[in-house]
């Protein structure tokens, strides 16, 4: 997890920008399906037709998803210091026809969880044992088609379709009970129909294991991974300033050595391009 971060920072560093704080909240989450056997996966074969499919919906944590599939190797650690630069295959946000391993074009968010049922659906119609994972943000549950699929989701008996919350609490501007209230999202879930579970999102032995668990047939199922926006740098953590920004002068000491980042590595990432 520390290279994850360490690797996350160093592409956002040498493109200038990103968002550090949504894709650091992802890491034990990414960690987990692709570096730790939750998905089935080929990166010499990203096509592979009994691959697993994930749906990243909050475009905007690409940073985590490219540097897991990185370690992974579905491309060499090169192609993450080109990041957000010309001519580069990673965008800001997952683009499906640039970056292997990449299922879906997402960043407008609310449509990813659309995404995935649509393929749950058309694999379980045609028998395939593919599992779909779609990951939101606790904040882009406000987005109303959130909800128009997830009513669909069960009536279609999608249990080859996962739902993970990145549950941080945090919005692009502020915490999400101060935007529009605190209510318990896990409980709308189990209302319109899916098994809903719980996990440590910063654990990834308790993701596995929630992952692994045993899940009602015929139900789509959702898991709330409880995370912290910005976990792993202390002037990130829980602060609503870091959705997308990059450290000042002062803030990147701060960054370097919690991270162990060297300047020659910085300067390494820089120069590359």
């Amino acid at each position: 997890m520390d290279k994850l971060r360490k690797n996350i920072f160093l592409a956002a560093y040498s493109g200038g920008v990103g968002h550090l704080a949504s894709a650091f909240s992802l890491v034990e989450i990414m960690t987990a399906l692709y570096l730790e056997g939750g998905m089935r996966h080929t990166p010499q074969d990203p096509k592979w037709a009994g691959r697993d499919l994930l749906i990243l919906s909050k475009g905007h944590g690409s940073l985590a998803l490219y540097a897991a599939l990185c370690m992974a190797g579905y491309f060499p650690e090169s192609e993450l210091w080109k990041f957000c630069r010309p001519g580069t295959m990673l965008g800001g946000e997952p683009n499906t026809l640039e970056c292997p391993g990449v299922e879906a074009s997402t960043g407008s968010l609310g449509h990813g969880l659309s995404i995935g049922i649509g393929m749950a659906l058309a694999l379980k119609s045609d028998n395939k044992r593919n599992h779909v994972y779609a990951i939101v943000g606790d904040g882009e549950c406000q987005e109303g088609s959130i909800w128009e699929a997830a009513m669909s989701a069960p009536a279609f008996g999608l249990d080859n379709l996962t739902l993970i919350v990145d549950n941080n609490r945090i919005q692009k501007m502020d915490f999400i009970e101060k935007i529009i209230g605190n209510e318990d999202l896990s409980k709308q879930f189990e209302a319109f129909g899916w098994e809903v579970k719980t996990c440590d999102g910063h654990d990834v032995s308790d993701i596995k294991r929630v992952l692994a668990g045993k899940w009602t047939a015929g139900k789509p199922r959702c898991i709330f991974a409880q995370t912290v926006k910005g976990k792993g740098v202390s002037l990130m953590e829980n602060n609503p300033a870091w959705h997308w920004r990059m450290p000042g002068k002062k803030e990147l000491e701060v960054f370097m050595e919690e991270l162990g980042i060297s300047q020659e590595e910085l300067d390494f990432v820089k120069g590359v391009g």
